[in-house]
C-alpha cells in the first residue's frame, strides 16, 4: 500500500518561502513520477508541478513558473516543492500524488491521473 505523507506547510508573509516535503513509502519510489497539486476554498484541485522518476525532467503551471521548484531525492523516497516568493494566491491545501503506473517521463497533469494522495498541508501566504 503506497502512503504519502506531507510537511512543512503553515503561515508565511507575501514574498516569504515555504519548502514542502512528501515521503513516500510502500513500493519502489524511484520507478514513479510524483506530482503536486493544490486546492483552494470553492475551487477545484489545481496541477502545481511534475517530475520524472530520476528527476531530470519537470513542469509547472504557468502561475508558479520561476517561483516553484519541484525535486526529489529517491535515496529518502522524498518529493520536495520549494516555494519562493509566495503571493496570497498561493494559499491553498498542498497535496502530493503518485500515479498507479510507471510513466516513462512527466506525470500527468489531471488529478484523474494520480491514484495516490497525501492528506494534504495547508500553506496560507498572508498579504
Amino acid at each position: 500500500q503506497v502512503q504519502l505523507v506531507e510537511s512543512g506547510g503553515g503561515l508565511v508573509q507575501a514574498g516569504g518561502s515555504l519548502r514542502l516535503s512528501c515521503a513516500a513509502s510502500g513500493r519502489t519510489f524511484s520507478s514513479y513520477a510524483m506530482g503536486w497539486f493544490r486546492q483552494a476554498p470553492g475551487k477545484e484541485r489545481e496541477f502545481v508541478a511534475t517530475i520524472s522518476r530520476i528527476g531530470g525532467l519537470t513542469e509547472y503551471v504557468d502561475s508558479v513558473k520561476g517561483r516553484f521548484t519541484i525535486s526529489r531525492d529517491n535515496d529518502k523516497n522524498t518529493v520536495y516543492l520549494q516555494m519562493n516568493s509566495l503571493k496570497p494566491e498561493d494559499t491553498a491545501v498542498y497535496y502530493c500524488a503518485a500515479p498507479l503506473r510507471s510513466y516513462y517521463g512527466l506525470g500527468p497533469k489531471l488529478a484523474s491521473g494520480y491514484d495516490y494522495w497525501g492528506q494534504g498541508t495547508q500553506v496560507t501566504v498572508a498579504s
